[in-house]
């Protein structure tokens, strides 16, 4: 059996794509646009290797799959909704457990930008129908007075802080939001690491939700984030990514045989 390869860029992706076979290693975040996204199982049928792994950079990409992958652990009766069908069941189960606000999430958007607070879901029923609203998306309950947390796990090097908007219920930092640092207890590390464990995250940003009235769930993970409101740096956070991935590709390539490099 041949050394395995190891893709280190986007650029080396493409151009060796239809001849990677079994043990090559594709190392860091692929650049893909959705409709290259499935390429993932080819290469993974393929027995193509990824770090990080190819379910977590396709969880970062969708909060719709990440809706689907984490439903037991996000806010009750949070849903992705991929068409009319689904949202009639929703208006039926909201109805009956008398849910009022809800908030609904664009599948790909970022920053806050893609958030929308609606007065009933069955306003989103008539925007979807008669308006603008794309499925796939993900829709929730609206929850009062929520504190926002953003958790960054860099390996070992762990961080939270708060951020709140006292005039807008989205707390983005880069929309007026404010921030501070915030204790960590150790059964929400726990939580974090475990919601990382199931998606194949070797590093993470995470959201956590904590309601006033208690409880602990998770609202988006991702392998990138801003770092507006974090202490670490961005110098310091670009060489502990490559770190990471350098360890892990290393351990893997130590469990096979010598590679042969492609940049």
């Amino acid at each position: 059996m041949s050394a395995p390869r190891v893709i280190s860029s986007n650029k080396a992706f493409r151009e060796h794509y239809h001849d990677l076979t079994r043990g090559d290693l594709v190392l860091g975040v692929l650049n893909l646009t959705p409709c290259e996204e499935t390429l993932f199982v080819d290469l993974l049928t393929r027995g193509v290797r990824f770090i990080p792994s190819a379910l977590s950079q396709l969880l970062s990409k969708s909060k719709a799959f990440q809706a689907q992958v984490y439903q037991s652990i996000m806010f009750p009766r949070t849903k992705v909704i991929r068409n009319r069908y689904d949202l009639i069941l929703a208006i039926n189960e909201y109805q009956e457990a008398g849910v009022g606000e809800v908030v609904t999430k664009q599948d790909r958007a970022n920053c806050g930008l893609g958030i929308h607070r609606w007065r009933h879901v069955e306003d989103v029923y008539n925007q979807a129908c008669f308006g603008t609203l794309a499925y796939p998306f993900v829709l929730q309950p609206f929850v009062p007075g929520v504190r926002d947390v953003r958790v960054i796990i860099l390996d070992d090097y762990v961080e939270a802080y708060w951020r709140h908007n006292p005039v807008n219920f989205r707390n983005n930092l880069y929309h007026g939001g404010l921030s501070g640092p915030y204790d960590l207890s150790d059964e929400e590390l726990t939580f974090c690491r475990q919601a990382m464990k199931r998606g194949g995250f070797p590093y993470a940003h995470l959201d956590l939700m904590l309601p006033e009235g208690g409880g602990l769930y998770l609202s988006e993970i991702s392998l990138r984030g801003g770092l507006k409101g974090a202490r670490i740096g961005k110098e310091e956070y670009r060489r502990r990514i490559e770190a990471i991935h350098q360890g892990l590709a290393e351990k893997y390539l130590a469990s096979v045989s010598s590679p042969s490099r492609v940049e």
